[in-house]
């Protein structure tokens, strides 16, 4: 017999007016549960019935005796996602991995109105997760087919069993892959948060339900200005109430190329995202110094060396093109020295292109303040870091052309360094100094 909804989740769920009926319903037939895994997603046909069984089978083989729910999040998909979701049946998986549960698997979905990233999504699972009671909890992306089981133990398991309040990826990436979170987002967090976590803005990770539970309650939904980059925000959070952290090496991840177009969407996203939260957090990241590794399964990184085409002319293009048609706004953001230095890397040639890392470091502390200061709307100062991080984008592709895994690690170390050498730079400006 199904235990029923505690009167406390009852009363919760009136207030949750942004949950459909439908789902509360089936959240109360759910009941309570030790695990919950999210699955976000949208129109993801192709991928989404591997990605399900590849988690049902984790669930079975690691969890098989804990009370467990998948919960699909679907931002309106037409292809028959969440019909496919919850129509998979997992006695196909009993069938070909001979594993059994002992108690039943919940696979329910429900439907919102994506936001510009399809933020929502996380709000509802923390919701759903508060509302079941879970432990454990873990989000999957549709985007990354090449999931294994083992993800899910590698994810769950240290936060269900260890107490962990959350757990980040490490992947293996070509070395040229992902070169925002390597040149700006990792070594920023670290500089400030005083963490090493190397993805602190993943699409895949773990979370203990008390964790959720606390950023549910302390965001600022209704705002609206909460929901971009809710992902980064939510490990900003954990390390600014020095929650427990880890990450964990998950292997490859087959992902998709993102057009150069792209840029300041995921700037938004990201920066964005890091810029709005450095105010609030200032108590804690002001009087921070130096960084610290978190506990970490695996390696922290790993790259791979295949070719890759790049376009390195263009990026060069665009950064001195962007410097002589952005500097009216460049002088509302940056000091003249940093303007100037910035003048004289536009003038040269491919061959002599460098935005060294200190240069590059006090651009981005100095468009930090600006962002806090407003000196004029924030995201013009979003966007007019566009051109700029593809200078720095050259340089990093020109300084590590042949170069080594290894070498490229210890490219990536120098930099996060000088973040942190110069945060005392970032702290004078932000208190009134320039």
């Amino acid at each position: 017999m199904q235990e029923p909804v505690p009167v406390r989740a009852e009363i919760k769920l009136a207030e949750e007016s942004f949950l459909s009926d439908d789902f509360v319903r089936q959240l109360i037939n759910i009941g309570e549960v030790d695990i919950l895994v999210g699955l976000p997603t949208q129109n993801n046909v192709k991928t989404v019935g591997s990605i399900v069984q590849q988690i049902q089978t984790g669930i079975l083989k690691w969890f098989p005796r804990e009370r467990a729910a998948i919960i699909n999040v679907d931002a309106g998909s037409r292809d028959g996602t969440p019909e496919l979701v919850t129509g998979i049946s997992i006695d196909d998986v009993h069938r070909s991995s001979n594993l059994f549960a002992l108690r039943t698997l919940h696979s329910i979905s429900t439907q919102y109105t994506a936001g510009p990233a399809g933020e929502g999504a996380l709000r509802i699972l923390l919701s759903a997760a508060e509302l079941l009671r879970a432990k454990a909890c873990v989000v999957i992306t549709p985007e990354s087919p090449n999931i294994e089981p083992e993800w899910l133990s590698r994810l769950l398991t240290p936060v269900y069993r260890d107490g962990f309040d959350l757990l980040t990826p490490t992947f293996r990436r070509h070395k040229f892959e992902g070169l925002l979170i390597s040149n700006l987002v990792y070594p920023m967090v670290r500089a400030l948060y005083g963490a090493r976590v190397r993805e602190p803005y993943a699409t895949e990770f773990g979370f203990s339900g008390r964790f959720g539970s606390q950023f549910l309650g302390q965001s600022n939904w209704e705002s609206g200005t909460g929901l971009t980059g809710l992902e980064l925000r939510f490990t900003l959070a954990a390390l600014s109430a020095g929650c427990r952290v880890g990450q964990t090496f998950l292997g490859g991840k087959d992902h998709v190329e993102h057009r150069s177009a792209d840029l300041v969407p995921a700037l938004r996203q990201t920066v964005g995202s890091l810029f709005s939260a450095l105010e609030p957090d200032f108590p804690v990241w002001s009087v921070v110094t130096g960084s610290q590794t978190v506990p970490t399964t695996g390696v922290e990184s790993e790259a791979t060396l295949e070719p890759l085409r790049v376009n390195r002319k263009r990026l060069r293009e665009m950064f001195s093109s962007g410097v002589t048609e952005l500097e009216s706004v460049f002088q509302s953001i940056l000091s003249q020295s940093t303007l100037e230095e910035l003048r004289k890397t536009a003038a040269l040639g491919e061959d002599d292109f460098r935005y060294p890392a200190e240069l590059w470091v006090k651009t981005i502390y100095e468009f930090a303040v600006a962002y806090q200061k407003s000196v004029i709307n924030r995201d013009h100062i979003i966007q007019a870091l566009a051109p700029l991080f593809r200078g720095r984008a050259f340089t990093f592709i020109t300084e590590n052309r042949s170069s080594s895994a290894a070498q490229v690690e210890d490219d990536i170390e120098s930099l996060c360094l000088e973040f942190e050498r110069l945060k005392p730079y970032l702290l004078e400006m932000w208190n009134g100094g320039k």
